[in-house]
């Protein structure tokens, strides 16, 4: 080209253990599955202004996710790691008092608690990835 510059995209660098594309696909299938429920009825263990602001925490999260900064992984390990907890311990309390495990109730807040697990998975593996030395990799 006569300006010097070219047509062409530069190749996407290739990032070891960054993990941030799928947790931001998780974060807002996450924040979806929290909408449909809450306006379906289901019982959650937040309150319907709780369920619409974690939504958009949740997008947010997502939408800002990119892997030039360190700092926005330990806030979606943070917010994954509540999400298992509230979720995760709702949903073992529901079956435990022998909640019928068709119960859309029950399956919203079981799939959320998983949700959340795998994200947490994926940001701590993402967080391990920037913290490990460059000749580890």
């Amino acid at each position: 080209m006569e300006d010097g510059f070219s047509d062409q995209v530069p190749p996407e660098r290739v990032r070891p253990h960054y993990h941030g594309d799928n947790s931001r696909i998780l974060f807002v299938i996450a924040a979806v599955i929290l909408v449909v429920a809450k306006s379906t009825g289901a019982t959650l263990p937040l309150s319907t202004i709780g369920t619409v602001v974690t939504a958009v925490i949740l997008v947010v999260l997502a939408g800002i996710t990119n892997p030039a900064q360190g700092w926005i992984h330990w806030a979606n390990a943070v917010f994954a790691t509540v999400g298992t907890l509230l979720f995760g311990v709702t949903a073992i309390s529901r079956y435990r008092t022998g909640v019928s495990m068709t119960d859309p109730s029950f399956v919203y807040v079981e799939v959320l608690a998983l949700l959340s697990l795998i994200t947490l998975y994926l940001t701590t593996r993402t967080i391990r990835g920037f913290h490990q030395r460059p000749h580890l990799s």
